[in-house]
């Protein structure tokens, strides 16, 4: 059959609140043009993220009824423990609240001020996380990963040769370990390929550098190998994700993403002496190492959610429902990351605004006209993100790319939705030439797109 149907019915519903233009309009310049600072019960079509906002299975909702509440030793840490160690085989597991607790836990423990940590492209808060310890976040993906428009099965990739050169130039000792995001979130969610997972772990075993996954979307980078790379067809998700695992040290995870969760991550690796370190700053920070900052029966649903979220039929749907978002958005002329990436469509807000210059921020901008045209909330991936000031001029130094993301949660909309989204930005086009820019009025030092204030020009 050509059309793919949701692999489930739908059992319980969330009623949505319908407020008109004029109201919104309202309500975002209250919210300082900030789309996080925007209560939910005014959001129609929430896309600002996929994290933490899935809709959870049946028999998710039946593992937190039997979840082991044990303040030590808990029935659900174990299970989680297994399900963890049967998809990624690393030697120890730690549970965090989320995948930022992870990423400060291990950078904590292997980074100094001077270190270099390379990645394709680190997301926001590991960015963060690593220039927190005084250490520089190096983005390293290959070239076509930066143009938008060019259509490439593995845009996710990480440059070998810029990672070799790195090497050199920084010295092995600066480099305590290399990452890899997959599927690549700031970078479009782009998988990356079997054989870049291969030859940037040769690199890493050749000069003794420990490899990581930021792993929250996993599956779903496993599922785009079993569609694009040669010899991997008949091979099952399960299948490839151990594969992919089996040429690196360890992993960060929100399982927030693929563990189709609300709340919860993990830390996983081989190193006996980082987890000793890892597990006392657990104890310190998050809680005993068999409950980590979470309740027994969240460690029981991600156990459940690590299982499902293999299953073929999910993961066909899941990437089929964010290609038909991108085809119908490149039928209007709405450009975006092509192709049509695994979890989100990443529109090229700088592209399609055009008379808006990066310093007026057009991802901002498309996304408050989303909000005001439709009542969806997006976020911006861009200049707000990943831009930053000039400390000698104060001047707005613009990111690569300005970017606003669609991020679509897993087992919650139909397809009315999204046909919903596209005629949105149908309306939008007829006018786009009269989306006015942004300017900051506040930003904090780190992570300025969570809090900061805006006005429109």
């Amino acid at each position: 059959m050509r059309t793919i149907i949701e692999p489930f019915r739908i059992k319980a519903v969330e009623p949505l609140r319908m407020i008109d233009e004029a109201e919104r309009k309202e309500l975002l310049k209250a919210a300082h043009y900030n789309l996080f600072n925007l209560r939910a019960e005014h959001v129609l079509i929430d896309l600002l993220t996929d994290s933490g906002t899935a809709a959870m299975s049946q028999e998710q909702w039946a593992q937190i009824m039997r979840g082991d509440e044990s303040y030590a030793g808990a029935k659900s840490y174990y299970e989680m423990e297994d399900q963890v160690r049967s998809i990624f085989g690393y030697k120890h597991m730690l549970p965090t609240h989320q995948g930022r607790a992870a990423e400060r836990i291990l950078f904590s423990v292997v980074l100094r001020p001077g270190m270099v940590v390379p990645n394709n492209n680190h997301f926001d808060t590991t960015r963060a996380n690593v220039e927190y310890q005084g250490a520089e976040a190096v983005d390293l993906v290959i070239d076509e990963g930066k143009v938008p428009s060019l259509d490439h099965p593995f845009k996710g990739n990480l440059d070998v040769g810029k990672l070799e050169a790195l090497i050199r130039d920084k010295g092995r000792e600066k480099i305590p370990l290399v990452m890899i995001t997959v599927t690549n979130n700031s970078g479009g969610g782009q998988p990356v390929s079997m054989e870049n997972i291969k030859a940037v772990s040769a690199v890493c075993r050749k000069h003794h550098i420990p490899l990581f996954f930021d792993a929250c979307r996993f599956a779903e980078n496993a599922y785009f190998i079993k569609l694009r790379e040669k010899g991997y067809q008949d091979k099952t998700p399960l299948e490839i994700a151990r594969e992919m695992f089996s040429h690196a040290d360890g992993a960060t995870m929100s399982a927030k993403k693929d563990a189709l969760v609300n709340i919860g991550g993990f830390l996983t690796m081989n190193h006996d002496g980082w987890f000793q370190q890892c597990a006392n700053l657990l104890i310190l920070t998050e809680g005993f190492p068999t409950y980590g900052g979470l309740a027994g029966r969240d460690l029981a649903a991600i156990a459940q959610g690590l299982r499902e979220v293999l299953d073929e039929d999910y993961l066909c749907y899941r990437i089929a429902s964010v290609a038909y978002l991108g085809k119908h958005l490149e039928e209007l002329g709405v450009p975006f990351v092509k192709p049509a990436g695994g979890h989100a469509i990443f529109v090229d807000a700088r592209a399609w605004l055009d008379h808006l210059p990066p310093e007026q921020l057009p991802g901002q901008a498309l996304s408050a006209a989303l909000y005001e045209k439709g009542g969806i909330r997006s976020v911006e991936i861009g200049t707000v993100m990943f831009g930053h000031q000039d400390p000698k001029t104060g001047k707005e130094v613009p990111a690569t790319m300005d970017l606003v993301r669609l991020a679509i949660p897993r087992r919650v909309y139909t397809q009315s939705h999204i046909d919903y989204v596209i005629e949105v930005f149908a309306e939008l086009a007829k006018g786009r030439k009269k989306i006015r820019g942004l300017a900051f009025t506040y930003q904090p030092p780190f992570l300025r797109h969570f809090t900061a204030r805006f006005k429109r020009l």
